[in-house]
């Protein structure tokens, strides 16, 4: 009767292993090539400077694998070893039935349970301190940025190269043109006042034409961007803080968050923290995490239009003037997962799509392709667009677009199969601004301002307005 109750311990606990690993496997792990990310050091090093990121602890990582794969071995020699001797048991149970045998072959099989039992709390101390060992060493491999395209400008945000520009720059007026914060107030379009009260400082009410012209932005962009193929989503606004994290959403200041967190005690705490979607690409990403798709549905093209949410609103000065930048607005977002050699194609169809809207909105803008140190750790190349807005005299970005390669796809496990039976790989990801708002606002008022202080709008945009042509 022990026998029996060891074996049934025994079998027992192996599924409950199995029960614990399904749980382990619905989270957003990384699926790092730490060998790869070793032979590559040096490379990583002068990347993560050219990027002015401090490469220091990337010198723990070698020292970091070995210990890993010491574990590792450790843990597979228990198993092998505790495997073998449960095979043994099926058949020491029925040779102890045999009265010729059945004392002797008892023993050995107590023997083998006592065995096993030893071995369970080997393999369990083998498998903490593995875990430890992986989460060390996947901490640091977290720290590596993506690759950048060889043709990214090296340096500040003021090494980037122009690639493309189109329209007047800057725009002449036979008047002294206006910027959207007097524009707004002349005509009742932004509450600023309002938006501080309820919510603080950055934080604001479009009213009237104002409120039109934004719903006007989103349905003519959503209109345009389906067009060409893309679906379109609609998605959460809040989400795991895992996934932004498996985004690439990581402050360059450890002391500052891009992110609105939520208070735990609003949460169902069984899903682990949450947080609010600084974009729609964030949630359009986790909508593909965890699958496989297929080379023929490749490239996949998505749309959302979604509220974000940025708690680090950046620069100060006249970029904090008016709704330049704001934590809360309102976004169109492009999303793509494509095979690693369509992903360079797909950016310059995003970037084309983008050119057509701004141009059909009469917009004066230039293409910047943004410096190292201007990219997320996401990002292996980015295009900035600047649109020329005359209350500012200068340039104002509106839009981007980002080849992420792998990196999310690496941290989301998003694969696809080239054929039926390959091996899985890894998609690569891309996003691209469709119409981010209140920037629009801001280079529409501007540039469409007239002597009287009337505003026109662009005739696309009439349709969605109620057939008006002006503001004012």
């Amino acid at each position: 009767m022990q026998s029996h109750s060891k074996e049934q311990q025994f079998e027992g606990q192996h599924g409950h292993k199995k029960d614990k690993h399904a749980e382990a496997s619905r989270q957003f792990r990384p699926r790092f090539n730490y060998r790869s990310l070793c032979e590559a050091l040096k490379e990583h090093r002068s990347n993560m400077k050219n990027r002015g990121l401090d490469p220091g602890p990337l010198d723990q990582l070698p020292e970091a694998y070995e210990q890993y794969r010491h574990a590792q071995a450790r843990v597979n020699d228990l198993r092998s070893t505790r495997n073998a001797l449960s095979k043994r048991i099926p058949g020491l149970r029925a040779q102890s039935q045999k009265e010729d045998e059945g004392d002797v072959v008892l023993m050995e099989l107590e023997r083998v349970l006592d065995e096993a039992a030893e071995l369970k709390g080997r393999i369990e101390e083998g498998e903490e301190e593995l875990e430890g060992a992986e989460a060390d060493l996947r901490s640091l491999a977290s720290l590596i940025p993506n690759t950048t395209h060889p043709e990214a400008p090296i340096g500040e945000e003021e090494a980037a190269r122009v690639v493309g520009q189109k329209g007047e720059a800057p725009i002449t007026f036979p008047f002294t043109p206006k910027d959207h914060v007097a524009l707004g107030e002349l005509h009742k379009l932004i509450d600023l006042e309002a938006g501080a009260l309820v919510s603080g400082a950055r934080f604001c009410y479009l009213r009237g034409d104002a409120a039109l012209l934004e719903m006007a932005l989103v349905q003519y962009t959503l209109g345009q961007i389906v067009s060409q193929g893309f679906l379109p989503i609609s998605a959460p606004d809040l989400v795991k803080s895992e996934l932004v994290e498996a985004c690439g959403f990581r402050p360059r200041d450890p002391g500052s968050s891009q992110i609105y967190q939520v208070a735990p005690e609003a949460t169902d705490l069984s899903e682990g923290p949450m947080a609010l979607a600084g974009t729609a690409e964030i949630p359009l990403a986790g909508m593909l995490a965890q699958r496989i798709l297929q080379a023929s549905e490749l490239p996949g093209r998505y749309v959302a239009f979604g509220r974000c949410f940025r708690a680090e609103a950046g620069a100060r000065g006249r970029d904090t003037r008016g709704i330049y930048r704001l934590h809360q607005f309102s976004k169109v977002e492009m999303f793509a997962v494509s095979t690693p050699g369509q992903s360079d194609m797909v950016l310059e169809e995003l970037r084309y799509i983008q050119e057509g809207l701004f141009q059909s909105l009469g917009l004066s803008y230039r293409v910047l392709d943004m410096p190292t140190e201007e990219l997320g750790a996401s990002a292996y190349r980015k295009y900035d667009v600047e649109a020329w807005m005359p209350g500012r005299g200068d340039w104002g970005e509106i839009s981007s677009a980002s080849n992420c390669t792998d990196y999310q796809a690496r941290r989301l496990n998003i694969r696809y199969r080239e054929r039926a039976r390959a091996a899985p790989e890894f998609v690569h990801t891309l996003n691209g601004t469709g119409c981010a708002v209140p920037r629009m606002l801001v280079a529409i008022l501007e540039t469409y301002q007239e002597a009287d202080g009337r505003i026109r709008i662009p005739e696309v945009l009439r349709p969605y307005m109620l057939g008006k042509e002006y503001i004012g």
